[in-house]
């Protein structure tokens, strides 16, 4: 997202916890405003410090204690194939039958969504709306909140653990 609060699709082409490269099809101007929503790292805010044939570089403007974070991040992403690691999940996740949701905000406005995946603690869906990251929210029965935005959605954390049965019942999952 620029300064004037448009907003883009870019792809990360390199990364560290101080500045980052972005290809996009709109550029901004050096010394603009930037808030990226990168996967797997969530939202950045920046300073566009120089512009690129195909993009621009930016300065990411965070406290030291959320660079270090962005570098553990970057670490175990670069790392992860490598070492073959797991995914960082807590739980499996697993695409619905039924994917089709509702998504209700606390103020009762509803929005239809369609759920990428979801697990026992969370899930991702596909929505047009990005509530704020902490906002409560309802998917179907299930209580939770907004934890990541990513390009096409948000992520959601689920207030409670859920039990398989709950969620074969609400979403139709697949079982094992």
């Amino acid at each position: 997202m620029l300064e004037d609060r448009t907003e883009h699709p870019c792809q990360v082409v390199d990364m560290s916890p101080g500045n980052v490269a972005l290809r996009t099809d709109r550029i901004g101007m050096p010394g603009e405003k930037v808030i990226a929503y990168i996967d797997h790292i969530g939202r950045i805010e920046g300073v566009l410090t120089r512009t690129l044939p195909d993009g621009f570089a930016m300065t990411v403007i965070a406290s030291d204690r959320k660079k270090d974070k962005l570098a553990a991040q970057l670490t175990w992403l670069a790392n992860k194939h490598e070492l073959d690691l797991p995914e960082d999940r807590r739980h499996e996740r697993v695409s619905p039958r039924n994917p089709t949701s509702v998504l209700q905000l606390t103020d009762g406005r509803q929005y239809q969504c369609r759920i990428i995946d979801l697990s026992l603690s969370g899930a991702a869906i596909e929505i047009d709306v990005k509530p704020a990251i902490g906002v409560q929210v309802m998917l179907g029965t299930m209580r939770g909140q907004i934890v990541r935005h990513f390009e096409d959605g948000v992520a959601i954390e689920f207030a409670v653990i859920q039990r398989p049965e709950t969620l074969d019942s609400e979403f139709n999952t697949p079982r094992a």
